[in-house]
């Protein structure tokens, strides 16, 4: 009789099969992390950290100082630069600094238009992930849910990608000119009552 093959251990009952059970889903909540990291590692991580590593190599090419000279040249007076300044300006932030330090490049701009820098900039974060995931990989599952959806259906993401960037740079362009506004607004109420 040998004592290692024939033995059976019976489960657990009572508080130590509670423990043994509490034990086992514990250890299999890394277990499930872990499947998770493995299957990133051989998809969407490799990409983001080649394309995190050719977004810094094209800021130190361009030179920091140039975009943070856009930045001020969006500040000037004028309807020209409006695109400039909700369009342009937000895209760059969020394509060369991602989220979130795309919103420090609100600093070049005067205090009456950073809000409205500051609600284009975090309104694009989403638009940007389709095209270029870097920007905000933290977000990326916002995307991905919306793409798992129409690959279902047949269709290819790139169409996806485009659409979702063109409008949100719509949105951005619109939501930008309305804060704007209202902070022009709240401004001169504010002036009013000190005055």
């Amino acid at each position: 009789m040998n004592l290692f093959t024939d033995a059976t251990v019976a489960e657990p009952e009572g508080a130590w099969g509670a423990v043994a059970a509490g034990a086992e889903y514990f250890i299999g909540i890394f277990q499930e992390g872990g499947n998770v990291l493995w299957s990133l590692m051989g998809g969407i991580l490799p990409t983001l950290v080649v394309l995190l590593t050719a977004v810094n190599a094209l800021v130190r090419i361009i030179g920091p100082e140039k975009i943070e000279n856009l930045g001020r040249k969006a500040a000037q007076p004028g309807l020209i630069w409006y695109p400039v300044r909700y369009m342009v300006l937000p895209f760059l932030a969020v394509f060369f600094l991602t989220n979130p330090m795309a919103y420090t490049m609100g600093r070049f701009l005067p205090e009456r238009f950073k809000p409205a820098f500051y609600d284009s900039a975090v309104s694009f974060v989403h638009p940007i992930t389709g095209l270029f995931p870097h920007a905000n990989p933290g977000e990326l599952f916002v995307y991905l849910g919306i793409a798992a959806g129409i690959t279902q259906l047949g269709y290819g993401l790139g169409d996806l990608a485009i659409r979702f960037l063109l409008v949100g740079l719509v949105v951005i362009f619109i939501r930008g000119i309305v804060t704007e506004l209202i902070t022009r607004r709240m401004m001169a109420k504010r002036e009013g009552a000190a005055a």
